[in-house]
């Protein structure tokens, strides 16, 4: 896309919006108060708001490679504290996508430079499931399982984080795990059993 031209759809945008409402950009300037915090990936082709047909000030987006929620990352641990203590969200979501490149990346024997420790956190993940996903002689099959399974950990990560502990004990907050088909448009609930995984793991994790 053109440089100059985004410029162009940016007026053609302000002027849409104030014709059907004179007052938007007042509006909007006002406050924030989503109930939704979204974390997905950084992928050109998904886009949060649109697949979930919201509107500016309804949901709070964090995008990374992957849709990663690593305890290591100051930058979505400062969203997840935002969003959860001070916005005060009643549903954090984690969507991947199938078709992930990260993903893809991860799965493969390679030296991606810089992104290495990055990958690494979805290589854990293939390491932990690595009893299902052996299984799955299919490779693109074993692909989107990979990608589930990634949006799997990375809610059980934000479970783990005071904040969501904290937030669980004093008001409803629900944590959703998604994938986005791109070939369909569909967005995908995964039903996780978060009670029968977090029995597991809460003994150790269990901060608050």
């Amino acid at each position: 896309m053109n440089i100059d031209q985004i410029f162009a759809n940016n007026k053609v945008w302000i002027a849409e919006k104030l014709k059907v409402d004179p007052e938007y950009f007042n509006n909007l300037s006002l406050r924030q108060s989503p109930e939704i915090l979204y974390i997905g990936c950084s992928d050109s082709r998904v886009s949060a708001e649109e697949l979930m047909g919201a509107k500016p000030g309804e949901v709070f987006v964090h995008r990374n490679i992957a849709n990663m929620v690593p305890n290591t990352d100051l930058s979505v641990m400062s969203v997840i504290n935002y969003a959860v203590s001070y916005l005060k969200v009643k549903h954090v979501v984690v969507c991947g996508h199938y078709y992930c490149n990260g993903v893809k990346a991860a799965m493969q024997s390679q030296d991606m430079g810089i992104l290495n420790p990055w990958l690494r956190n979805i290589r854990d993940v293939y390491r932990i499931h690595h009893n299902e996903l052996d299984t799955i002689v299919d490779e693109e099959l074993r692909y989107k399982r990979l990608v589930e399974l990634n949006v799997q950990e990375q809610c059980i990560n934000v479970l783990k984080t005071a904040d969501v502990q904290k937030a669980y004990k004093e008001r409803t907050l629900t944590v959703n795990g998604w994938v986005f088909d791109i070939q369909t448009g569909q967005l995908i609930d995964l039903k996780i059993d978060f009670d029968k995984i977090l029995q597991k793991i809460m003994e150790i994790y269990r901060i608050i």
